[in-house]
């Protein structure tokens, strides 16, 4: 299986005054194409510090980092925007969503910066709504939606450009239980179609939908392990139950 992100040894120290703060530590890891894995930690572990890297929001201090075989450690502020924008597709915990643009105009937002054009644009962004299940829902702004349909709008957002992966940093923050559980089912459905998947999350029951979790501690890795029982479809088996 081919490489989608390569690490070696990266580090990121932050000077706050005169103190200094090792966030990552000598980090290594490889993600191949098609996974799904979970970068895990309680705060402060350096779990969000990487995914910053990860995601080309921030350089590491030391190492190197090869996303889709493009060395990215020493790469410009335009070039990261550039591999943002193509390679990586965001889901953010607080949706980020225009609230004045419909879901169809919040999905397309992206291949504005692509270059494509209005036509292209507005079939590309119905797919990708269309990928999510939430068609019938593309002229409706942020506030006629719920908590979950936004989530989907972002995810829709997230794959319209057809990213190498998708980051998810703690897309269940702002929902409810049953609502967690559907926004993760679609992740999971979204793996089972061949995407490539970084969930960061702090909760436990959230990673183990994951294939593979990598718990961080104090900018080490603390243990990166195969996922043996990976949770699938709660909801149903919770209804399943009760009936």
């Amino acid at each position: 299986m081919a490489k989608i992100i390569e690490t070696h040894e990266i580090s990121k120290i932050y000077k706050m005054g005169n103190n200094i703060v090792n966030a990552l530590q000598s980090i290594s890891i490889s993600i191949d194409k098609g996974e799904y894995v979970a970068f895990m930690g309680p705060s402060g572990s350096g779990k969000s510090t990487l995914m910053n890297i990860v995601g080309c929001l921030d350089s590491p201090t030391n190492g190197r980092y090869r996303l889709n075989n493009q060395e990215v450690s020493e790469m410009t502020e335009n070039e990261l925007a550039m591999i943002r924008n193509k390679e990586i597709g965001f889901v953010f915990q607080t949706f980020n969503l225009l609230p004045r643009a419909s879901a169809l105009e919040n999905v397309a937002l992206p291949l504005i910066y692509a270059g494509y054009s209005k036509d292209e644009r507005e079939e590309m962004a119905m797919a990708a709504l269309e990928n999510v299940n939430l068609a019938n829902r593309h002229h409706h702004k942020p506030n006629e939606l719920s908590g979950g349909q936004r989530q989907r709008v972002a995810i829709a957002r997230a794959l319209v450009n057809n990213p190498s992966i998708i980051l998810a940093d703690e897309p269940t923050g702002n929902l409810d239980t049953k609502t967690s559980y559907d926004i993760m089912n679609l992740f999971q459905d979204l793996h089972d179609k061949g995407n490539t998947i970084i969930l960061v999350t702090h909760e436990d029951d959230i990673a183990h939908y994951s294939h593979r979790i990598i718990r961080l501690r104090d900018g080490l890795i603390e243990w990166d392990r195969k996922n043996e029982n990976v949770t699938r479809n709660p909801a149903a088996a919770s209804v399943a139950v009760e009936n």
